[in-house]
């Protein structure tokens, strides 16, 4: 027997969630798989677009507000004082780095291009080395936009997930700094959105074959054909292992969840054996899709250290006598080398006993309690006083950041006992970036590392905030009072990230201001 639970803020029937097993052959009275695979989206797709675009807008003008401001003295700050340079030297080259006494290359290119593409545009100074940071988080709030929309088949609730993506205070500093971080999350969420819409095209495809009568034709049901979606994901999570490594762990993540999403489609729509049916089906096209395109993505993304000849290491062969890998051609073997000396770097990057000031372990960042000072001065005018502050601190908006382990639970909650894919999907992105770092906790790891978790925290408070709202066929006064909750959480949420704006710009504040940001003792 099927029970349908009503999700909230849709109404759509792929907004229904499948709990228990769909009979493998329809008899009288029994249950209609097609409801079950129905994708219908709202009808408001003009006006969800201009609420989009207009909420990017937004996003732009506060992402690149006084965004050359915060400077050592007009040089980069923290980590900027690597891929800055860096990614100057690309340009330079045409797109490789080349410096063999600049060894401390830790991450692939990509990242670093796109900081170069930006001081190609507006030269070597802040702006130039900001903007496409600046930009990438532009973007992401109109991502983030349309996940939740389809997640919830709810305009209100996309906007929502937009407005809260703004105000986070860590999405916003890493999004006004020339560091790689912001690249890789965009990377990871648009490969995120990618499979969404790949997953409501499979239950498509098979709401046809249920409706022409067709699934019959093979006990393990239909073929799916070529999925363009999926590609475009593969080719996105390449891109992501292309700016840092760690993007490997979404590869793994988000595979198996694409092939449950497959099987769970082909168990609504009736298939007998719907978990050996993906097994048979649709396993060899998400290797494909998602373990062999990323993995060609990311050599690709090497592609001008292949063609140049100056690139370090890129005649490691030549100048080592133990590369190894001697059945390979030589650029393979010398990128293979230089790979190595890469992970050795992050191996042995550890500080066990003599950490970082700000450095902080993966148990602190849900909760937001170790932030990072990027940028601090003292003793300057432009405060109303003859001494006065300025700092730029990497810090999470805590009225959604303190929410995060509540949300988690809630989401474990109803991914287990209501079956919501929802929320399961927002675990799985969720955890594969976060989870992996307890596997070395000696090694240095910063706050800033948790910057892929933004947009998946945003998506699942909004999943939350949907529940609060409310589904149509709740009572006026349900409804009315799920409104004003959600919209008070939501003013707060704005109302702290304005409260902290000072610190996440560099703005100049009195000392007493500053003494007034710094909420906890962790954040000093």
């Amino acid at each position: 027997m099927s029970v349908l639970v009503p999700s909230t803020g849709g109404r759509s029937a792929d907004d229904l969630v499948h709990v228990g097993r769909t009979p493998p052959a329809r008899q009288p009275g029994e249950t209609d798989p097609l409801p079950l695979l129905d994708v219908t989206m709202p009808t408001d797709r003009a006006r969800s677009w201009l609420v989009t675009l207009a909420i990017t807008l937004v996003a732009g003008i506060v992402r690149l507000w006084d965004l050359g401001h915060a400077t050592n003295e007009g040089t980069p700050v923290f980590d900027e004082k690597h891929y800055v340079p860096q990614a100057w030297q690309m340009l330079r080259n045409g797109g490789y780095e080349d410096n063999p006494g600049y060894e401390l290359v830790a991450h692939p290119p990509v990242g670093k291009q796109l900081i170069a593409v930006g001081e190609w545009l507006l030269g070597y100074n802040p702006w130039g080395w900001r903007i496409m940071a600046a930009l990438t988080g532009t973007f992401m709030v109109l991502l983030v936009v349309r996940i939740a929309r389809r997640m919830t088949r709810s305009t209100l609730l996309g906007a929502l997930a937009g407005i809260l993506l703004i105000c986070d205070g860590l999405s916003h500093v890493q999004s006004r700094v020339g560091m790689l971080d912001i690249f890789q999350a965009m990377f990871l969420l648009a490969a995120f959105a990618c499979l969404l819409v790949d997953r409501d095209q499979v239950r498509s495809r098979m709401w046809q074959v249920c409706a022409d009568g067709r699934l019959g034709d093979s006990v393990w049901g239909p073929r799916l054909g070529f999925r363009w979606w999926r590609f475009g994901a593969g080719l996105l999570l390449g891109l992501a292992c292309g700016v840092k490594w760690n993007g490997i762990y979404y590869i793994m993540a988000f595979g198996l969840l694409s092939v449950v999403w497959d099987a769970l489609a082909r168990r609504a729509a009736g298939v007998r054996r719907p978990w050996r049916a993906a097994l048979v089906r649709d396993t060899a096209p998400a290797l494909w899709s998602l373990v062999a395109i990323p993995l060609l993505t990311y050599f690709g993304t090497w592609a001008l250290w292949f063609a140049s000849e100056t690139a370090t290491d890129r005649h490691a062969v030549l100048l080592n006598d133990d590369v190894g890998f001697g059945f390979l051609p030589d650029p393979l073997r010398s990128l293979l080398y230089y790979q190595l000396n890469v992970l050795d770097f992050h191996t042995h990057l550890v500080t066990p006993k003599d950490p970082h000031p700000w450095e902080s372990k993966p148990w602190a960042w849900p909760m937001g309690m170790r932030p990072m000072l990027y940028y601090y001065e003292s003793g300057m005018p432009g405060c109303g006083r003859a001494s006065c502050v300025e700092a730029t601190m990497l810090i999470g908006t805590p009225a959604m950041w303190w929410l995060a382990l509540p949300v988690a639970g809630w989401a474990v909650w109803r991914a287990t006992s209501r079956m919501d894919w929802r929320y399961a999907a927002v675990l799985v992105g969720y955890g594969a970036g976060y989870l992996p770092w307890f596997i070395n906790l000696d090694r240095q790891m910063y706050y800033f590392y948790a910057t892929p978790l933004v947009p998946f925290l945003v998506l699942g408070i909004v999943l939350v905030l949907g529940e609060v709202l409310g589904s149509r066929r709740d009572h006026f006064e349900r409804r009315r009072t799920g409104l004003l909750a959600v919209a008070l959480y939501v003013g707060l949420v704005v109302a702290n990230f304005i409260w902290l704006w000072p610190i996440l710009n560099g703005e100049p504040i009195t000392p007493e201001r500053w003494q007034a940001e710094l909420w906890l003792p962790s954040w000093r």
